[in-house]
């Protein structure tokens, strides 16, 4: 293991001098297909008529008498030329599906609460994003989403055949599937970002584990009075706390929630970790940043995304992000600031393994209060399968946002000039691999990938559905609990950690935490016996 964790290390130098040098370029495109240049040689409306025969035979099963409007639900922020793309597709759609769409997001800003009122109040939607931190398995078990299974054959037979059937099984709940799961194979695993000028500049340790990263943010803080050392924002649970747990230990997958305590090598074994020794040490550490200054005092306000300091050069370090949205970072930071680089180190460094994405991971469903299920996921088909539609939602206009060199996909303009970055929709689940266009600097992604496939376990957690229907009063009231207790002390602003976790673990059982655990462990230790998890 030590000597794959050296080859890494050595990768991942090496991928950092080629990301400084890459700049705003692209990356590799599929070289099977058609240029994308080829592709949109023609506008998207002027094609719609010429593929309308070769559309035919995947909606000829459908009912297109009536014109429909589709809404479709994201989650994040819009990007600024939403309204021409969103114009673009719907030539296409009126044309070929006689329907329209209404691209909707959530933003950033208390997206959880949000989600939860899109699919609880009985307001219509169509088409919505889905993945294990947005709670599909819990949300699917509960009867939010229609299941797929007879929809698929007749709405979106050519989607039915593209999505392999082991990625099909996987997502399925109680034996039917609920989601469309993407297709593109990736990790998501966290690693810490941080800005490698400043870390050459001032002679800085390389963050391999939280005492390194520590020490970087203590020289950041020391040496550049005018950055703040950490980016982070409210979502201190999932941001801070969640991530810190990642790369200090084994913890499985997850988030898991309710304080639930599994180790990856230990699954059999449920314990709390609030209230736990573990935590208690945790929050010191967290307490101690926040006293040093790394963060915002005023953290549970702060409403920015954790990239966004990082791009215009307010804050230096990011505790944890994926492979794919550091790449996503770097390129936005160097489109403006091409003198500045930035660094990468996988927790699987110090973890020893990492796990790839579970098909659960990116999806899109058709929640139960949709008016137009078929025609939803006839035009999900499209979305995934069609060129026009996949590539025009993931990068844009041609020649307007971004141009295709040398097979790279390259930016137009910088992030503050271009309304429409790439992956500008936050369309992670209608990737399709035939279709995708990368910038040069994803080179050092898939470097990352082919090491971490040499370490990789499977995810052992994602597979696991949680009925809550036995305590559901229960949990709303911890989620409360959490969110009024807990957050102060994941933001390390609680002067005495152990009466705050006192009080918080009193309100928390009050709240039922105990009947919570009980059943959850019940249900996860069936879960392990039945897959044979060891």
């Amino acid at each position: 293991m030590k000597k794959k964790g050296k080859l890494l290390s050595s990768v991942l130098a090496s991928f950092m001098i080629v990301s400084a040098l890459a700049g705003c370029s692209g990356s590799d495109g599929n070289n099977s297909s058609p240029s994308a240049s080829q592709a949109s040689n023609a506008s998207p409306s002027e094609s719609a008529s010429a593929s309308a025969s070769s559309s035919a035979s995947s909606s000829a099963g459908l009912d297109t008498s009536k014109k429909v409007e589709l809404q479709f639900y994201m989650l994040g922020d819009a990007p600024k030329d939403l309204p021409t793309i969103q114009a673009e597709i719907n030539k296409m759609a009126e044309a070929e599906l006689n329907a329209t769409v209404k691209f909707n997001f959530t933003s950033w800003t208390d997206w959880d609460q949000k989600y939860k009122l899109l699919l609880s109040s009985g307001q219509p939607v169509d088409l919505i994003f889905t993945a294990e931190w947005t709670q599909y398995q819990s949300y699917a078990k509960s009867g939010a989403f229609l299941p797929l299974d007879e929809l698929l054959p007749a709405a979106a037979p050519k989607l039915q055949q593209f999505v392999p059937q082991d990625m099909w099984d996987a997502v399925r709940i109680d034996g039917k599937i609920y989601t469309v799961p993407a297709t593109y194979k990736e990790y998501v695993n966290n690693g810490f970002v941080y800005r490698e000028d400043l870390r050459e500049k001032h002679n800085l340790p390389v963050p391999k584990d939280i005492a390194s990263f520590e020490a970087y943010l203590d020289g950041i803080k020391a040496n550049e009075p005018g950055i703040q050392p950490l980016s982070m924002n409210s979502d201190v649970r999932q941001n801070l706390m969640d991530v810190f747990r990642e790369v200090n230990d084994d913890t499985i997958g997850g988030p898991l929630p309710y304080g639930v305590g599994i180790k990856y090598n230990k699954p059999g074994e449920f314990y709390s970790y609030w209230g736990s020794d573990e935590q208690k040490k945790d929050l010191e550490t967290i307490q101690r940043w926040q006293q040093k200054g790394f963060f915002a005092k005023n953290v549970l306000n702060v409403k920015d995304t954790l990239q966004d300091p990082i791009t215009s050069g307010k804050a230096a370090a990011i505790l944890g992000d994926n492979p794919t949205r550091y790449n996503d970072t770097l390129r936005k930071m160097q489109s403006t600031h091409p003198d500045w680089k930035l660094g990468y180190t996988p927790y699987a460094e110090t973890r020893g393994f990492a796990t790839p994405v579970h098909p659960i991971h990116n999806g899109f469903a058709i929640p139960q209060s949709s008016k137009n299920p078929e025609r939803a996921l006839a035009f999900y088909e499209k979305m995934v399968t069609d060129k026009r539609y996949n590539q025009l939602t993931q990068y844009g206009i041609e020649g307007k946002n971004y141009t295709v060199e040398d097979g790279y996909y390259t930016m137009v303009g910088d992030s503050t000039s271009n309304g429409f970055l790439r992956e500008g929709m936050q369309g992670w689940a209608w990737r399709n691999p035939e279709y995708m266009l990368f910038d040069k600097s994803y080179d050092g992604v898939k470097a990352i990938f082919d090491q971490l496939d040499k370490i990789a376990k499977p995810d052992l957690f994602t597979g696991f559905v949680e009925d809550y229907s036995s305590y559901q009063p229960e949990r709303a009231a911890l989620e409360q609990v959490e969110k009024q207790y807990f957050y102060p002390l994941y933001a390390g602003l609680v002067k005495d950690i152990d009466e705050g976790v006192q009080t918080a673990m009193d309100k928390a059982k009050s709240a039922g935490l105990e009947k919570i655990h009980a059943s959850y462990k019940q249900q996860w230790l069936d879960y392990v016996a039945k897959n044979g998890i060891k």
